[in-house]
């Protein structure tokens, strides 16, 4: 990706691969992921970079956009207007649950999912769970409307917050300007839950004193070949060596197709070098600069 903004076509081609689900390209008009009984609706939010993604177990994070196919309803009333809404978001549902039903060959039932991904600008971790998607029931709310006043040339916004009434906590967000959209809040579950992922892909560390880092298929049988080992120590001294006896040059011609990773390990020290000498936008563009040097 040579840095660009993680993007949800580029998501939806990684769970398919991972999953050995046929990729069939991503679209905003349509529901993400359709397999046999199997749909599901990926959605993603970007986390700060400078801070580890497992601070977010146990939390309750804001998505910006669940949807925008709504319309408000012309009403004062707040608990009218959320079972307008509600309901409006349940047809949706329902509609998706037909798209689904409508090519199922299998013998099993329709499952409707939502797929939560939270990912760091800087691509190294991400979070990702999934969990029922559900219709909301609008006698298990509470909603009020909330005026925003906007700061500088922000202009005043009036938008409905939606409250479970067994909790007490808020769940849902309409803005009513600029653009009306449906804004969930999701639960993340804790460490110990069998159902959350948590993967970290640039410099992890894996065991006291070595970190993991993962290479596309070509780049790691390129550094294979250049240093004729995949030792974890011996990759590390010949890193420490190269990079401490020439000037890196940031070049490195970028890949323009995707392939299967592979995981190395090498030395903390040797891993501290690399990424303060040559400056790549990850692991992988690391590497690639260096076997460009020694050519």
């Amino acid at each position: 990706m040579m840095g660009r903004k993680l993007e949800e076509g580029d998501w939806s081609y990684v769970y398919c691969k991972a999953k050995n689900i046929p990729e069939k390209g991503w679209s905003n008009l349509d529901i993400d992921i359709i397999h046999n009984n199997m749909g599901l609706e990926q959605k993603m939010l970007c986390y700060r970079s400078n801070s580890d993604l497992a601070n977010v177990y146990g939390t309750t994070q804001m998505h910006p956009s669940l949807t925008r196919s709504i319309r408000i309803p012309d009403t004062k009333d707040p608990n009218q207007a959320m079972a307008d809404l509600l309901n409006q978001y349940s047809q949706l549902v329902k509609d998706r649950k037909k798209r689904v039903a409508s090519q199922n060959t299998t013998e099993q039932e329709v499952e409707m999912r939502t797929g939560w991904l939270l990912w760091q600008e800087s691509l190294r971790q991400f979070l990702y769970f999934e969990e029922e998607m559900l219709e909301p029931n609008p006698e298990e709310y509470v909603a009020e409307w909330r005026e925003t006043v906007g700061g500088g040339s922000r202009k005043r916004s009036v938008n409905l917050w939606i409250y479970e009434k067994k909790t007490g906590k808020k769940r849902y967000s309409i803005t009513t300007s600029a653009g009306a959209k449906i804004q969930p809040y999701f639960d993340i579950p804790s460490p110990i839950d069998p159902n959350v992922y948590l993967f970290t892909v640039i410099g992890e560390a894996v065991r006291i004193g070595y970190v993991r880092i993962w290479l596309t298929d070509s780049t790691f049988k390129e550094l294979k070949r250049a240093f004729n080992t995949i030792d974890p120590d011996e990759i590390s001294d010949k890193l420490i060596a190269f990079c401490s006896s020439i000037e890196i040059k940031e070049e490195a011609d970028p890949l323009t197709h995707k392939e299967e990773g592979m995981s190395l390990e090498i030395r903390t020290d040797a891993y501290k070098l690399l990424t303060e000498s040559v400056k790549g936008v990850s692991d992988e563009h690391s590497i690639r600069i260096i076997l460009s040097q020694m050519k």
